[in-house]
């Protein structure tokens, strides 16, 4: 199922002195490329301008869905919509707290390409997400060096600058506060988040900053209050970007109380949290089950039905050990097991997954066991088709896979970036293979 534009480069690639099978090494020296600790596999992927933004359409329907699900299926009680999803107690309430203002649509999706076409593996909501600062650099690198830039202009070649769609649209969020002059953005973490995930901040507050943002850098202990606004030591902030999540701030009592002070500006209008912690709450896996699981057809026309199945394959909640007393549900997930995925409802990255194809009987229904006992779904499993890359060092092609990253603003489609493996390394392209994984690029035709 490969492309064409794919195949035009992987040809180029094979002829003696071209230099496009070497690109990506002239991208790694680019001076102003983020400096990431993944390398980079030997080319960027390829796809149809109009499929991905086609997809892009679908997810944003999707996003619409789901953020308006607790109107659509529980008369808008929210402690039902969490109970029947799965999430309890002090993460409840931590994702209750600005549960009344609207969603913003703003966050990346992961999705893979089966051949045909994209299939959402999940959703991401909000800001505590990662790859805003590569997704655009790596394509504007790669169209700087001559080869790739002939070649871009061949084939039509171009793409959509994440990082610039976020300073607009970060930008217009905070106009209200800024007050017409530029505002002032803080990345904010958890205590120690710099250090744990400081790799990526680091990365996109070069880039922010670069492409014409105040932005900055700290974590929830470097705050203050006075008169009313919010101060990362002594710079009024604008606009905090999230980056801690609820997990992050129940891990220590005090975390509740260092947040606080953002929560107080922000209901104040002092300042603009980006995001609310109820992003966090339209993110959990149970959410996709309501919108796949046709005991809540109803709530859904028939061409967001069209959307639902187009888009998103097969789900099911396993919340609550209940769930395995669902004789036809039991039926499928032990007779379909090669075909199936469990996964916990609230974590990334690949952590708790299970492949059914790669677990025995035995195995996989003591994880299906302990995975409705903790919360979790299972869902088919999507097989991405195979990218061939023609290796720089020997020549040959080899097969890769793709976990294409989705970016969504609230008017839609903002660029792409790709995470890739060796085909068949790992049955889940995340954490579990962090070793393996390469930061790739997109750009459409």
């Amino acid at each position: 199922m490969t492309n064409d534009v794919t195949r035009a480069y992987n040809a180029a690639c094979h002829v003696p002195g071209n230099t496009l099978v070497d690109v990506m090494r002239a991208v790694e020296a680019d001076p102003g490329i983020p400096t990431w600790k993944r390398p980079y596999p030997p080319r960027p992927v390829f796809v149809a301008q109009e499929q991905i933004r086609g997809f892009a359409d679908d997810l944003m329907r999707l996003v619409g869905m789901l953020t308006t699900l607790p109107e659509r299926l529980f008369d808008g009680d929210l402690d039902r919509f969490m109970e029947t999803v799965g999430v309890h107690g002090a993460r409840a309430e931590l994702m209750r707290r600005h549960a009344r203002e609207t969603p913003v649509h703003f966050g990346r999706a992961d999705a893979y390409h089966d051949g045909t076409g994209f299939k959402l593996l999940e959703f991401g909501i909000g800001s505590d997400l990662g790859g805003w600062c590569w997704a655009g650099e790596v394509p504007r690198a790669l169209l700087e060096v001559d080869a790739f830039g002939a070649f871009a202009r061949e084939h039509g070649l171009g793409y959509v600058h994440t990082g610039r769609e976020t300073v607009r649209t970060v930008k217009a969020a905070a106009a209200p506060v800024a007050g017409g002059r530029e505002p002032v953005v803080a990345l904010i973490e958890a205590p120690g988040g710099l250090d744990t995930f400081g790799g990526i901040w680091h990365t996109m507050h070069g880039v922010m900053r670069g492409l014409g943002l105040d932005f900055h850098l700290g974590e929830l202990t470097d705050l203050r209050e006075k008169d009313g606004r919010l101060f990362l030591g002594e710079l009024p902030i604008d606009l905090v970007w999230r980056a801690f999540d609820t997990d992050q701030l129940l891990e220590d009592p005090r975390n509740l109380e260092l947040v606080e002070p953002v929560f107080r500006a922000h209901e104040a209008g002092q300042v603009v949290l980006w995001h609310t912690l109820q992003s966090n709450l339209f993110g959990e896996k149970g959410c996709m089950a309501l919108l796949s699981d046709p005991r809540y057809r109803h709530g859904f026309s028939a061409e967001e039905h069209r959307v639902i199945e187009r888009a998103l394959p097969w789900t099911r909640s396993l919340q609550g050990v209940a769930a395995l007393q669902d004789t036809a549900l039991v039926e499928r997930l032990r007779e379909d097991r090669d075909r199936l995925i469990l996964k916990p409802n609230n974590l990334f990255g690949g952590h708790g997954v299970v492949a059914g194809w790669e677990t025995g009987a035995d195995d996989w229904w003591s994880a299906l066991t302990a995975g409705a006992a903790a919360g979790c779904v299972v869902q088919e499993r999507v097989v991405p088709q195979t990218e061939w890359m023609v290796d720089p060092a020997t020549g040959t092609e080899q097969p890769w896979q793709t976990l294409w990253g989705i970016f969504y603003q609230p008017d839609g489609y903002a660029g792409a970036h790709a995470r890739m493996i060796p085909a068949d390394s790992s049955a889940v392209i995340g954490f579990r293979c962090m070793d393996k994984v390469h930061t790739g690029s997109v750009l459409h035709y």
